[in-house]
């Protein structure tokens, strides 16, 4: 019988997919791709591979998850299996530069950036920025190293520091500082490539946006509010950091689309933040998404239920010819 295999690296954020899979009673399989071996002269089984490799894996001592994963769909691919979430999409996840080309492609805007190698460079390329500017990283995921200077001596001690963190690619992105009326990002939620909803993230507690359950706030430094405004707008108590936007209507959501559906992704978040004369800026695309589940729950709609879904169809798709094989027969 045919199964879902998913494909990561973190069992925490796998753990709501295997309660909706429990749920649904579906046939799944989990490959932890950290480290191991590969034969590619044997052939896949079958079933619908789900691909969640995460940009920020090393961050959890899995340095070459992306590279191994990247193999393995290779394999897949070329066995012609069902992925969800294929090649493609990895290289989109791991590279933020891929991601911001693929883009501009359907017209999505950006934020001006650029990329630098090497503390030197990353300081030379800064002063192409006349205003605020932002730092991080190409690989990465969360908003690991990403850094708000407001001007080049702020950037240059942090540069020659101790204290500087380079991308695991040895890419640093130098990147306009978009400044918002309001501390909020806006992340666009898609599945089978319809959108499911938006969610408002408050981001006064900084830019480690994961809205999984499992993670913590981690770096003061945001794109999208001065830091020294953080005690003044961080969220209380009765303030959620997520929040679900109902009824989200936007025509950038038609454009989100017809990217996901041309590069080979199935499941993602987009994330864009707007200034304040509502011109929107896209800067990330996440392909191995997380839910908050206080934010869902508030609203009645759940991510990984509906991911176990979507998935689901697709096995019953895949499995559909032999049934009626076996029925006429």
């Amino acid at each position: 019988m045919s199964k879902i295999y998913v494909i990561h690296e973190n069992d925490a954020w796998v753990e709501p997919l295997r309660a909706a899979f429990a749920e649904l009673g579906l046939p799944y399989e989990e490959w932890f791709l950290s480290e191991g071996t590969l034969d590619f002269s044997s052939a896949p089984p079958a079933g619908v591979y789900y691909n969640r490799m995460s940009a920020s894996s090393h961050t959890r001592g899995h340095r070459y998850g992306p590279e191994l994963t990247a193999a393995v769909l290779a394999w897949l691919e070329m066995h012609g299996r069902r992925v969800i979430n294929n090649g493609r999409a990895l290289q989109l996840e791991i590279s933020k530069i891929a991601q911001y080309a693929a883009l501009a492609k359907y017209g999505i805007r950006t934020p001006r950036t650029v990329a630098a190698a090497g503390r030197q460079h990353i300081l030379e390329v800064a002063k192409g920025f006349p205003g605020s500017f932002i730092t991080k990283h190409n690989r990465a995921g969360k908003g690991l190293g990403v850094r708000l200077f407001h001007d080049l001596n702020a950037l240059k001690q942090y540069v020659e520091s101790d204290s500087f963190e380079d991308s695991v690619d040895g890419i640093t992105l130098i990147q306009e500082y978009i400044r918002a009326p309001e501390p909020f990002i806006t992340r666009v939620e898609f599945i089978g490539g319809k959108l499911l909803y938006a969610v408002r993230v408050d981001t006064s507690l900084g830019f480690e946006l994961c809205p999984a359950d499992v993670c913590e706030v981690g770096d003061a430094f945001c794109p999208a509010g001065d830091t020294a405004a953080v005690a003044d707008t961080a969220p209380t108590s009765t303030t959620p950091r997520f929040r679900i936007v109902k009824d989200f209507s936007h025509p950038i959501v038609e454009s989100y689309q017809r990217f996901i559906a041309d590069n080979g992704i199935g499941i993602a978040g987009v994330e864009f933040i707007t200034d304040a004369t509502g011109e929107l800026y896209t800067y990330d695309v996440n392909t191995n998404t997380n839910y908050n589940s206080a934010a869902e729950a508030e609203t009645g709609i759940f991510g990984m239920r509906a991911i176990a879904r979507y998935l689901g169809e697709e096995l019953r798709a895949l499995d559909a010819p032999k049934r009626h094989l076996a029925a006429t027969g």
